[in-house]
Order: C-alpha cells, then sequence, then structure tokens
C-alpha cells in the first residue's frame, strides 16, 4: 500500500455518521459505514439503557469490544473505551480507527489510502499538527478561536476572516449538510407583541438569556457583543432539560431540529442564529500533493450545504 493519510474524526455522534454518509457515497463504502454507524447505534442505546446486551456474556463491554474490533486487519473497524457523561460515568464504546484504500480513485495516486482516526476533539488535533485533515463541529471552532466582534456571525463562511492566524493555521473547507441551527426562543410573555423574535429584538433586551455553558463564547460570537448589552448569561441547572430551563426563564438560546420539542414547553420560535453542522477542515502547512487530492475527494459541488467557501 502507498501512502496512507491520517484524517481526524469524531468518535460517536452525528458528526461521525455524516462523515461515514459522505465516504459511504465519494468511495462506495456503505457497508462499512453501516456496520460503524449500527454498532455505535447499539453502544449508545446500551449505555443509555433502553436496550440490553443480547447475551450474558455480552454484558461485559470488554466482550463486546473484543468482538466489534478487528486488530489484525486495518481495513475493518476498531474501537476503543470512553467514560461516558451520563449517571455513574458508564464506559462506552467509541470508534477509534479503520483504513479505506483508495485504489482506482480518480486523481488520487496509485495505492493510497486514507485512515479514519477517533478524537474527542479533531480541531484541537490539527491545531497541534497531528493531522493535515480533519471533520469536527463547526461550533468547536466559535468556541475556540474566533475573534468577538460587535458585529454578528451568522455564517459558516464567515468563520474563516475571524481566525487569528496567530491562533491557528486550521481552516475551515466545506459542511457535510447535516445542519441544525442554534435557534432563538421565548415564552409568549417574553416574546415580542409585533415584530420578530430576532437579533434586533435582543438588542433592546434587558435580563437573563438561558444558555448551555459549553456555548456562551459561541453565542456572544453569533448575536454579536454590542446585542448582549445589558443581557445576562443564565444556564440549566444540572439535570435540567434545556428548553424546560428557558421556558423557566422566558428567553435563551438552544439547538433546534423540528423545534417539536420547544413548542411542547410553550416556547415560541424565533431566529435561527447560526446553522451547526460538520465541517471539513486543514492545517495548511501539513499539506502534501496527496492530501490535497483526498481533500478535493472529500470536498465536491454535490454537497447540501450552509457552508460555501472561496478555494
Amino acid at each position: 500500500m502507498g501512502e496512507t493519510i491520517p484524517i481526524a474524526v469524531p468518535r460517536k455522534g452525528r458528526p461521525l455518521e455524516s462523515v461515514l454518509d459522505r465516504l459511504a457515497r465519494r468511495l462506495d463504502v456503505p457497508d462499512l459505514a453501516d456496520d460503524i454507524t449500527s454498532t455505535l447505534r447499539h453502544e449508545k442505546a446500551i449505555t443509555k439503557g433502553t436496550i440490553e446486551p443480547e447475551s450474558d456474556a455480552n454484558k461485559d463491554v470488554y466482550h463486546r469490544l473484543a468482538t466489534y474490533s478487528s486488530v489484525d486487519n486495518p481495513t475493518e473497524p476498531e474501537y476503543t473505551l470512553l467514560r461516558d457523561d451520563r449517571a455513574g460515568k458508564p464506559r462506552r464504546i467509541v470508534f477509534d480507527s479503520v483504513t479505506i484504500p483508495l485504489d482506482g480513485v480518480e486523481d488520487v495516486p496509485e495505492d493510497a489510502a486514507i485512515q479514519l482516526i477517533g478524537r474527542e476533539e479533531p480541531f484541537r488535533a490539527l491545531r497541534t499538527h497531528e493531522f493535515a485533515l480533519g471533520f469536527d463541529s463547526a461550533d468547536l471552532i466559535l468556541e475556540e478561536v474566533v475573534e468577538l466582534r460587535p458585529e454578528p456571525l451568522d455564517t459558516i463562511e464567515a468563520i474563516n476572516a475571524r481566525i487569528n492566524p496567530s491562533d491557528t493555521d486550521v481552516r475551515v473547507i466545506t459542511g457535510l449538510g447535516d445542519t441544525v441551527y442554534h435557534t432563538l426562543m421565548a415564552t409568549p410573555e417574553v416574546a415580542p407583541s409585533a415584530g420578530s423574535l430576532d437579533r434586533a429584538f435582543l438588542e433592546q433586551y434587558d435580563g437573563p438569556l438561558c444558555i448551555e455553558p459549553r456555548y456562551e463564547r459561541l453565542v456572544q460570537a453569533v448575536v454579536g457583543t454590542r446585542t448582549l448589552n445589558g443581557v445576562r448569561f443564565v444556564y440549566p441547572e444540572d439535570g435540567r432539560e434545556e428548553e424546560a430551563a428557558i421556558a423557566d426563564t422566558g428567553l435563551g438560546v438552544y439547538l433546534t431540529v423540528t423545534g417539536s420539542t420547544a413548542r411542547d414547553h410553550g416556547l415560541l420560535l424565533g431566529e435561527q442564529l447560526f446553522p451547526s453542522e460538520t465541517v471539513l477542515l486543514e492545517s495548511a502547512p501539513e499539506l502534501t500533493d496527496t492530501t490535497r487530492a483526498v481533500r478535493s475527494l472529500l470536498n465536491g459541488a454535490d454537497l447540501e450545504t450552509e457552508l460555501t467557501v472561496e478555494q
């Protein structure tokens, strides 16, 4: 086998599934993608307690890990264990690595391959020059490195312009289209009786705004620091459902897909402040001719994404 290009990917969840779906379509490996996705969904259900292991032997997480993982054949997926953040901190099986040959792929050197390598925070792995390419949530980049400015950041395209080159060489290349939105929401008592529930309303608002603690910097970036004058961040209590906490506060920002849970709590949906999407990242100093070819393979006009970045 020729050159193998390592690519940092999330270990679990929607972002990893989006990467696998992308590779299934571009490299015609649907069985591999389905195998990894179904295994991780099954293990998530066991960790959550919604299903039981299929046999007494499979109750042992180490037994299941050994059953799933292939250490002798790198083209078969390997898994590892992490502590889950649920009550009791149970061990959870997550993705570790797999190698995918690129034989016959146009414009890629002969005998090249890619190796997907699971990382808890792929963006940080690129920042420390461990990888040239990787996938991660656009949210993490906002949380880590974008400059906070008075004006809002409302598109993923604008991220690169707000990254200080002295902070990192990593840049966003494209998105994968698995879009959910950070949405402004409020109770009818707090929402404007006339006009829209949007940034303009928030700029006139004085009072508490309920958000997840990890999204504090993200909200500052996407709303703009000028808009937040007079706004005080409050956070859900441990174990409290986010939409319920926002309903108690009267106003908040949270990720929504359909918004049905928010409506169940009597909340009105306002402006979609920022699209959260899995993005392809590159670290320019680490690029080679082969990694550029792989980047082009992973990118493409067929992507239905909120993101369009000039190359």
